[in-house]
């Protein structure tokens, strides 16, 4: 069968325009380092040798636009060797090969959970700088779906899908893995009930010793207060507040913490949470911004009043994932053994959650969300 025209959309006219980010030796091979979720080494994975064994991207037919983000645009297709709806993701060539994307192809390549998006394989158009990864299709995010849906989830299915992303974020964890940008519109779910976390350009590997990381990273309405305070330790406690505010934003149907800039957002916080001290996070008076701003005093902690009808074991839940000290802040292991797993109301089968019409996925991020 020959691919149709409109598979031409998928292609990147421009995409001689694409640069190497990356080259470590004579032959200006692209490569980035990962840590082995085997033996925890680390190795290489060598870009070109990747991309010469790939598929062109006219196998695939374009049915669809879904979505577009800061890394690329998404589109959904049809393999037309196999007929299986995929999900592809055209690089941007603005910016040529990205760091981001080589990490996220190292990182989904060697990834396989049933919460994790999967990543089929690697197409290419007209130039090898061209670059397609070919996922998984999903029908839904969860920003769409919050935004179109008129009530907000039970808290049945809140459990299902906090369960399933806190599995997920567990598998990562365990794998020496940080997402470092966990949001509702990063987070997909099948027509199943499968949920399954997705866009790892942001991702990284991480182990002993800990690597230096930027703070500014993750969206905004997510960002743990250790990023925004600007510590130089960030570990993978921040996925873990990412978390619990998408927890918040499902109980609500509306973000937990909306601010309109880093100042905004940690008044927000404090707001709810109460003002952080020497005493519950003995780093606090050290950072940055701390030394910087002037924040109120608040000693109440308000979540009780903002989830009247949650049980104990659910705040205390959101407490631990909550915990402004990073260091004793709940891991994603021990989240998943909370009572509040285990009483009612239980957790939805994901099979019998709700269906959703497909028009509401976009893959592309909610339009009100602050950009990093």
């Amino acid at each position: 069968m020959e691919p149709s025209n409109k598979c031409s959309k998928l292609d990147d006219s421009q995409s001689s325009r694409c640069g190497r980010s990356v080259s470590n030796d004579s032959n200006d091979d692209e490569t980035i380092s990962y840590v082995s979720l085997v033996s925890g080494e680390e190795v290489l994975l060598n870009m070109n040798s990747e991309i010469e064994k790939c598929r062109s991207i006219y196998d695939f037919k374009n049915l669809n636009k879904i979505g577009e983000g800061a890394y690329g645009t998404v589109y959904q297709a049809k393999d037309l060797k196999s007929g299986d709806i995929v999900a592809i993701k055209r690089v941007r060539c603005d910016v040529g090969l990205e760091m981001s994307t080589m990490r996220e192809i190292a990182i989904l390549k060697r990834t396989k959970h049933k919460n994790i998006i999967a990543l089929r394989e690697i197409a290419i158009g007209q130039s090898l700088n061209s670059v397609f990864l070919v996922m998984e299709y999903c029908e839904h995010d969860l920003g769409s779906l919050l935004d179109w849906m008129k009530l907000p989830f039970s808290e049945s299915d809140v459990k299902c899908l906090i369960y399933q992303l806190l599995e997920g974020v567990d598998y990562l964890h365990s794998n020496y893995i940080v997402h470092r940008d966990l949001k509702a519109s990063n987070l997909l779910l099948k027509d199943d009930g499968t949920l399954k976390i997705s866009d790892f350009g942001l991702a990284r590997t991480c182990g002993k010793p800990e690597p230096r990381m930027t703070p500014k990273v993750v969206t905004i309405w997510y960002r743990a207060p250790e990023l925004l305070f600007e510590s130089e330790r960030i570990t993978s406690a921040i996925d873990i507040w990412a978390t619990a505010c998408v927890f918040g934003e499902l109980l609500l149907h509306k973000p937990l913490f909306p601010g309109t800039g880093e100042i905004d957002q940690i008044r927000l916080i404090i707001d709810l949470l109460g003002s952080p001290n020497e005493k519950i996070w003995p780093d606090f008076v050290n950072l940055p911004v701390t030394r910087s701003f002037s924040f109120k005093k608040q000693p109440y902690n308000k979540l009780k009043n903002l989830f009247p009808t949650m049980s104990s074991n659910g705040i205390k839940l959101l407490n631990t994932m909550f915990a402004y000290d990073p260091e004793k802040r709940a891991t994603a292991k021990q989240c998943l053994t909370s009572a509040y797993f285990k009483e009612q109301p239980f957790p939805t089968n994901p099979r019998l959650m709700s269906s959703y019409p497909q028009t509401h996925n976009t893959y592309s991020g909610r339009k009100d969300e602050h950009n990093r």
